[in-house]
């Protein structure tokens, strides 16, 4: 057993933070590229906003699928390994994106592979790294992991509107390239599994620990822990309300929010700045919430989360009506807690299946939100094609989420029942 003389006084652990927080952010940024484009695509291809929408909502769900298989991939051949792997294929399918001109390279690179590909790199890579990592400040390292989604937001949107109205969407692919060939080799050189790697414990930890070696099998490991897991009454509750989330977020708002503006004559370099405004305010929101699922009753915060969005998609309709003013209002008040209800989801996951295993059994709740993130974005572009507008999905939505508000409360009853049959 490796011992260390002192502690050091940078943590190599916040670097780890820094860099992966690099990594999701362009992943996120990435996975943005459509909803700018969307418009686009309709007016160059004749492409329709369902086929479009289609596309969208495979790589959302494959996304999610990927998040537990992601885990055991990790667990077996190393973080910063499938991090450049992943990185490699984004780069790759976005430098054939510029060629395509048929709807089945849309649907196998946007559908199928970018959604593969930014599944490895989604919330599941945050909560593996701080597991890794972190014992003390555990949940405020994912909340900043987190927040890394909203703030890819903010840088690529506004600039990929602008470069696209400006010069055409592929000099926007093109601008997503270079950054990736300059995180690559960052990656490469910087990045480390295992706080043992670096003879240093887990932050909170007094001696470093080796990890654990992956001894299962990369397809059924993942599947024995969803096995496990659906005995639980806790993850049902936890999956079926992460569906509504899905369904609420990056379903609906990240992929239709700037065609619904468009529906207004809101221009979408306006509408990309909305999004990115939301952005600005789900890095802080996010961030405090996983600084207060350190401190309070995560059960208690999601209920509050899903109830305030869920009043605030009911809200969209009228602030669409209203003008770029409410819409202000809209996405400072949305973006506060557009993804905030992660940090509580993992510290429950965590505290009810173990430190070891709640990367699988969280990639498995992020699979029930991609359900829902893909069923809102096939959704939501075929009842604007049949009914002209998306008032309707976006109330339905509200109406989800104050749905799983009630639920996120009786996460508690399962768990004094299982606390009860145990003693």
């Amino acid at each position: 057993m490796r011992t260390t003389d002192r502690t050091p006084r940078w943590y190599y652990g916040w670097t780890v933070v820094a860099i992966v927080f690099l990594v999701l952010l362009v992943s996120a940024g990435i996975s943005s590229v459509p909803s700018v484009l969307m418009l686009q695509f309709e007016r160059e291809f004749g492409w329709s906003r369902s086929a479009v929408s289609g596309a969208l909502s495979i790589r959302i769900f494959l996304y999610g699928l990927m998040g537990p298989f992601s885990a055991a991939l990790m667990a077996r051949f190393g973080i910063r390994r499938i991090m450049l792997l992943t990185l490699s294929l984004l780069a790759g399918s976005l430098a054939l994106t510029p060629w395509m001109s048929e709807l089945w390279q849309f649907f196998a690179l946007w559908g199928v592979i970018i959604g593969l590909a930014t599944g490895a790199l989604a919330n599941v890579l945050g909560v593996t790294v701080a597991g890794r990592w972190f014992v003390k400040h555990r949940g405020l390292v994912v909340g900043i992991l987190t927040a890394s989604a909203a703030t890819g937001q903010l840088l690529f949107l506004p600039l990929l509107a602008e470069i696209s109205v400006s010069w055409g969407w592929r000099y926007s692919i093109y601008t997503t390239i270079a950054v990736l060939l300059v995180l690559i080799p960052f990656v490469a050189v910087f990045m480390k599994d295992h706080p043992y790697d670096v003879n240093l414990p887990a932050l909170g930890e007094n001696v470093p620990t080796p990890p654990p070696v992956f001894t299962g099998r990369i397809v059924t490991a993942p599947l024995l822990a969803l096995k496990d897991a659906v005995k639980s009454g806790t993850f049902w509750l936890l999956a079926g309300t992460f569906f509504f989330c899905g369904f609420s977020t990056n379903g609906l708002i990240g992929t239709h929010l700037i065609p619904a503006c468009s529906d207004y004559n809101i221009a979408v370099v306006t509408a990309s700045g909305l999004l990115a405004l939301m952005g600005m305010f789900d890095l802080i929101g996010t961030t405090l919430s996983g600084w207060l699922s350190d401190r309070f009753d995560s059960r208690w915060l999601l209920c509050w989360y899903y109830g305030l969005r869920g009043l605030s998609l009911v809200f969209l309709p009228q602030a669409l009506s209203g003008g770029y003013t409410m819409m202000l209002v809209f996405a400072v008040f949305y973006g506060l807690d557009l993804i905030a209800t992660v940090p509580p989801t993992v510290k429950l996951a965590a505290d009810h299946f173990g430190r070891e295993k709640s990367g699988m059994v969280f990639g498995w709740i992020l699979v029930a939100h991609q359900l829902g993130a893909s069923s809102a974005a096939y959704g939501a572009g075929v009842m604007r094609q049949w009914l002209g507008s998306y008032s309707v999905p976006f109330v339905i939505a509200g109406l989800l989420c104050l749905f799983a508000s009630l639920l996120a409360i009786r996460v508690s009853n399962f768990r004094k029942t299982a606390a009860a049959a145990n003693s």
